[in-house]
């Protein structure tokens, strides 16, 4: 059928070419729709959730992209055998490729993104700066010839004037970028970030532009459709990056007035007129503190923070790409779009923040984020997966709207301290912290924001409190006593943590810092834990299989928690996530795996302690008896060595790889008789 001199295509079939959260947050809407879903996956995501969610999936090849999701032949291939009538590209991977868009195409099927014209121009720097130029965009004054040569290019770096950022043409994502101050570095700039393109994008081509110093990175969605209509849909704050990569977006930016809104705007729909664009774009701007602006690059897709924008207008982003792809017109005129409240998103990483952010990598024990008014997250991933070492370490994103920017704030907050991911290691605690500076909560965070608040020595999220280990050390003790009494014959409920004498006494040596423990239970869900020099009251008001309620201190405190298969405990706190794992487990006679420490096989009651503090012994000598299911057992030196703590007394009562000795290993060989 026609609309005006337009094809409407009717849409019925969509095969998301993506993975992870965006394939899932698409197919939402896909579904919402009445529309029918086709996932592709690799070997490695064969059981992921995005697979689960569409109506059919269709497998592509092994893990790596380069056999999977970057082969458009597979991935046509893939529709036609589904029955797919469109193709959404999701963001990464095949979503900015132009042959792709032209393959969908030349098959009989409708690309959900602009033309191969678009994407060939926005998608290589240089050619994109100088659409610009010739449309007026302003621009940051720079050198995008084709003259490649070292010569030529540290010639234009002199007239333009350092500092200069050195930026690979294609591709993104930070890839192929210098900064340079130095006129003597620019040569070994050139040749690695030439080396990096190459290697990422499969060109070397380079451009030069000068660098603003303190930026903020403010990016406008634009959305245009098959019949001359051309709007934007507000800005985005992403000045918050690491090595070039967005952590925190916003929307709308925090010094943004109704008249730079006007001229900023105006600037990205010309933009998009310059290269007729159709579909969901981001035009991204450099705003400097004197308020002047320059044209930074236009993604020619769905962008990773799309979500805030769909917050503060109301509007389905996917629907509008669907409608537009279908050859309708946008229906939406610009002063039509109204901007209320605030959002702000943050990027859940699986990477190590104290390490200085490496990706984290393999199977989840947890992934649980709270529901809560406000709180909107996006993610492909759950519980018993694996986070893959082949794909983009982002997991899940966290978005929190409110009527301002400071409830916003507060309900990110509130949601992040409920999330946990426990396997991998996660950024949520350096989240937290940022969203926490004076400088973001003032809303004056630019592009050096992070440079800045954390120095060259980096983010760490420092040890755990003392109320945290003991924390920890209660919920190991319970889990650990629960698998006793499970089995047990019978036990009674009442019974549990009492012992005839009250000398029950559960010592545990673990955490970050390897500190002692040592739990005491006192009855009715109460315990006293002594860690050094500090004696931390807990009382444990609710306890289910990844979640508790306690009191530390009189103070109540809300955790997520998860035992892994090597028996260590993940816990998320309110402030930090971190691993507790009792270093005492399976020690008490392998001197190799348990050095010098020597614990309880099994509960049972303490009847004789042979050693005192101090003592020499040699590796098998008996140290203590304990007696337990009306046997007596003897309790072995598991190295020859110093007893330098003693943590049993005769005739108490004992739990299952309790702390009795530690043992500093010394050069004793015989046994003593």
């Amino acid at each position: 059928m026609e609309e005006g001199s337009k094809a409407v295509h009717a849409i019925s079939t969509v095969l998301v070419a993506n993975r992870g959260e965006i394939a899932v947050r698409v197919m939402k809407t896909a579904k919402a729709l009445g529309l029918r879903t086709v996932a592709v996956y690799s070997d490695a995501d064969a059981d992921a959730l995005h697979v689960q969610v569409a109506d059919t999936a269709v497998r592509l090849g092994p893990a790596p992209v380069g056999e999977s999701y970057l082969r458009a032949d597979l991935v046509v291939q893939a529709a036609r055998q589904s029955g797919a009538d469109a193709i959404h590209p999701g963001y990464g991977f095949l979503s900015e490729n132009a042959d792709f868009a032209e393959a969908v195409e030349a098959a009989g099927m409708v690309f959900i993104g602009p033309s191969r014209h678009a994407i060939e121009i926005m998608g290589d720097k240089a050619r994109a700066k100088r659409a610009m130029l010739k449309a007026g965009v302003p621009c940051v004054p720079g050198y995008q010839g084709e003259d490649q040569s070292d010569p030529m290019l540290i010639q234009q770096a002199a007239e333009i004037g350092f500092p200069i950022m050195v930026k690979a043409a294609a591709g993104g994502g930070g890839r192929g970028m210098r900064l340079v101050n130095d006129p003597a570095a620019l040569p070994e700039a050139l040749r690695l970030a030439r080396s990096e393109a190459e290697s990422a994008f499969g060109a070397g081509d380079l451009i030069l532009e000068r660098a603003v110093q303190n930026p903020r990175h403010v990016e406008f969605q634009v959305f245009a459709d098959r019949h001359g209509n051309v709007i934007h849909l507000g800005e985005r704050d992403c000045s918050v990056q690491r090595r070039h990569q967005k952590v925190i977006e916003e929307a709308p930016c925090p010094v943004m007035t109704p008249d730079l809104r006007a001229r900023m705007g105006q600037a990205a729909v010309d933009a998009a007129r310059a290269v007729e664009y159709q579909g969901a774009g981001t035009v991204e701007f450099l705003l400097d503190q004197s308020g002047e602006f320059y044209f930074l690059e236009m993604n020619t897709r769905l962008q990773v923070e799309h979500p805030v924008t769909e917050a503060v207008t109301g509007l389905d982003l996917v629907a509008l790409q669907l409608r537009v792809a279908a050859g309708l017109p946008l229906g939406l005129d610009q002063h039509e779009v109204e901007l209320s409240g605030h959002a702000i998103e943050v990027r859940l990483y699986a990477e190590d923040a104290d390490n200085g952010f490496l990706p984290s990598t393999g199977p989840v024990a947890l992934f649980q984020t709270p529901d809560l008014p406000g709180l909107r997250v996006d993610s492909g991933l759950k519980a018993k997966d694996e986070v893959s070492p082949y794909y983009d370490p982002m997991v899940a994103k966290i978005i929190g709207f409110g009527d301002d920017r400071e409830q916003a704030r507060m309900k990110l907050l509130a949601g992040l301290e409920q999330t946990a991911l426990f396997g991998p290691k996660s950024n949520r605690d350096f989240l937290l912290d940022a969203l926490r500076q004076p400088t973001f909560i003032a809303g004056q965070a630019t592009t050096g924001f992070i440079a800045e608040t954390y120095g060259e020595e980096g983010y760490s999220s420092g040890e755990p409190e003392a109320g945290d280990s003991a924390i920890a050390a209660v919920l190991l003790y319970l889990h650990k006593r629960d698998n006793a009494a499970q089995a047990a014959l019978d036990v009674c409920d009442e019974l549990m943590d009492w012992s005839s004498d009250g000398g029950l006494n559960s010592v545990f040596v673990g955490g970050e810092s390897g500190e002692i423990h040592r739990v005491q239970p006192l009855g009715h869900s109460r315990y006293t834990v002594i860690s050094g020099e500090h004696t931390i009251a807990v009382r444990v008001r609710d306890r289910q299989a990844t979640t508790a309620r306690l009191e530390v201190q009189g103070q109540g405190v809300n955790v997520a928690h998860c035992i892994d298969d090597d028996g260590q405990l993940h816990l998320a706190t309110q402030r930090r996530l971190f691993q507790y794992q009792d270093a005492a487990v399976g020690s008490h006679l392998d001197g190799e795996a348990g050095g010098g420490r020597v614990v309880a096989p099994m509960h049972g009651k303490l009847l004789s302690v042979d050693v005192a503090q101090g003592d020499e012994v040699s590796s098998g000598q008996r140290v203590a008896v304990l007696e337990a299911m009306k046997m007596q057992h003897e309790i072995l030196a598991p190295v020859a060595g110093v007893v330098t703590d003693l943590f049993g007394q005769p005739g108490s009562q004992v739990a299952a790889d309790d702390l009795l000795f530690q043992i500093e290993p010394g050069d004793q060989g015989e046994l003593k008789t």
